[in-house]
């Protein structure tokens, strides 16, 4: 017999950010390194990555309004 695959969850996941109403997709590229340092951050951080790109745009726009 077949065993059932398991359809719960995964657990400290909520819905996807992409399916959210209002959202849309953002491509570029990056370097390997990059993402893995970048991604690596986040998880050490407790955030998603895009919560860390958000916060960095946010500092970034306070940064250049100086």
């Amino acid at each position: 017999m077949e065993e059932a695959k398991a359809t719960t969850p995964r657990k400290g996941r909520e819905k996807s950010p992409s399916t959210a109403v209002g959202t849309e997709t953002l491509n570029f590229k990056v370097t390997s390194e990059f993402k893995k340092e970048f991604k690596g951050y986040a998880v050490n951080q407790g955030v998603t990555m895009v919560e860390l790109l958000k916060e960095g745009f946010e500092l970034s726009k306070r940064k250049r309004k100086q």
